[in-house]
Formats: C-alpha cells, sequence, structure tokens
C-alpha cells in the first residue's frame, strides 16, 4: 500500500507544479486554491508511504516521479523544449528511481 501512496503523492506533485505555473506567481484563484490543495495532499500520502518506506528511497521516488511527471506536462502543455540532452536528463532521472525502486526492500 505505501508505495501506491507513494505514486499517487507523485502523481498530485505534479497536478500542484502545474497549477502553480498556471497561477503566474498566485495571482490566480483558481490555479492558486489548486496549488495550495494538492500540494497538501501530496505532502500528506508521501507522509504515510513514508511510515513504512526508508525515507532515500520514498522522497527520491516522490521527486522523481514529480519531475518527470513536470517534464513531459512542460513538453506537452507549456511547449518547453525536447531536446537530446533533456530526454537523457530524463532517462537517467528515470533510471536512478528504477534502481532505488527494485533495491528497497
Amino acid at each position: 500500500m505505501a508505495w501506491l501512496y507513494l505514486l499517487l503523492a507523485g502523481l498530485f506533485e505534479v497536478v500542484w507544479a502545474t497549477a502553480m505555473k498556471a497561477s503566474e506567481g498566485f495571482t490566480h484563484l483558481i490555479p492558486s486554491a489548486i496549488t495550495l490543495i494538492f500540494m497538501i495532499l501530496s505532502f500528506i500520502l508521501l507522509a504515510i508511504a513514508m511510515k513504512t518506506l526508508p525515507l532515500g528511497t520514498a522522497y527520491t521516488l516522490w521527486v522523481g516521479i514529480g519531475a518527470i511527471g513536470a517534464f513531459i506536462i512542460g513538453v506537452i502543455l507549456f511547449g518547453e523544449s525536447l531536446n537530446p540532452y533533456r530526454i537523457i536528463a530524463v532517462a537517467l532521472i528515470i533510471s536512478g528511481a528504477t534502481l532505488l525502486k527494485v533495491m528497497s526492500k
């Protein structure tokens, strides 16, 4: 169950990061509210997952899910560049997160 909580926490991190971008510096009410709500939910789920998962593994995977998700959303919704160096960087994050998951007991 901890892995599911961690996955949801990571996905909620993507939601709040995207909403934060859309809030334009917290100048728009709805995206700002979504940011705060999903940020709180993400932290709560991360804390629950950390009850049983190692700190380093849980936190790193949470950040990795958020970073990869934000990267994908940035490319799709905000037209951010998709070049070989950025793809390699994301592949390295995925590789590291996968290794942490596989090596966790």
